[in-house]
């Protein structure tokens, strides 16, 4: 009994010497992470794909086009954050790290996505050996194709595999949308909206994470945090259009849509989760309504 509790005691390090350990590994991850960020904003392939285990040619591949996605979108900041080191043996590592990204002109705050990563050691460099959404994570709209941007005077429209004249028609209507919303509502907001447009309801379905019958019928959605004073910036709110529901109403059922969801997007600093439902959709479509005649459709969901 005592040469087992001996013997066992023998295989673990000290915490000590694991927390050095641990510690040590996830210096040199973040390290490559940092190099990984740098080169996205310096919109460099080669020095993205250092990052990445060089035999790796399928990663090495869907990263290269998943960069390309990237391209025109206008990004502020691009970052990494070890979250975890879930397995470790010295060569291997698998970690869930936190994006944070912003586009510029738009977000004053980040948004944030977790990633698994699974790294591997050569010499005293790590490299990723694979990436996908962490367990629960959503999808980002470059992982579903190249982004086509469009500006408006008020919008910034990002779509995948849709015209550029429906992109630039929804950025006219959000263009519209933003100083109606800002007379329903006078406190300061940004005035300043962001829209995905993707390809179908069922990549609609994969940038929030659910089932695509959640959104079957619904034009679009507003995703973003709630504000619990009301007293801070603006967050990374988008609205993200479902195009066949979208594209089925008539250019008022679409302005309707859009200025419901912008008002989302302005009262979202002074709404909580303890907010009523009834009041925030209340207003919404009263603002979305206010000083027009026809019936509320019933294709538009928060």
């Amino acid at each position: 009994m005592l040469a087992a509790l001996l013997t066992a005691s023998a295989c673990v390090a000290p915490a000590g010497h694991r927390d050095a350990a641990t510690s040590l590994t996830v210096r040199e991850i973040d390290a490559t992470l940092e190099r990984r960020a740098a080169a996205v904003l310096a919109r460099d392939p080669a020095g993205y794909l250092d990052t990445l285990a060089p035999d790796a040619v399928k990663l090495r591949a869907a990263q290269r086009t998943e960069l390309a996605n990237l391209a025109d979108v206008p990004l502020k900041s691009w970052a990494y954050e070890v979250k975890d080191i879930t397995e470790q043996d010295g060569e291997w590592a698998t970690t869930e790290v936190e994006l944070r990204y912003r586009i510029d002109g738009y977000d004053t705050a980040p948004i944030a996505t977790r990633r698994t990563l699974e790294l591997m050691r050569d010499g005293d460099r790590w490299y990723v050996s694979a990436d996908r959404p962490a367990k629960g994570a959503s999808d980002q709209l470059w992982h579903q194709g190249e982004v086509e941007v469009v500006r408006g005077a008020h919008s910034l429209v990002l779509g995948v595999g849709r015209p550029e004249e429906e992109l630039r028609q929804v950025a006219d209507t959000v263009d519209l949308a933003v100083p109606a919303v800002s007379d329903a509502w006078p406190r300061p907001w940004a005035r300043r909206v962001v829209v995905l447009v993707p390809d179908s309801v069922e990549s609609m379905a994969g940038l929030l994470g659910s089932p695509e019958t959640s959104y079957r019928g619904i034009a679009a959605v507003t995703t973003g945090e709630a504000g619990a004073t009301g007293k801070r910036p603006a967050l990374a709110d988008r609205v993200i259009v479902n195009p066949e529901a979208y594209a089925s109403l008539g250019s008022f059922g679409q302005r309707v849509v859009l200025t419901h969801e912008t008002t989302h997007v302005a009262t979202r600093t002074s709404t909580s989760a303890a907010t009523p439902v009834w009041l925030s959709e209340g207003f919404a479509d009263w603002a979305a309504y206010r000083g027009r005649t026809a019936p509320p459709t019933s294709s538009r969901r928060s």
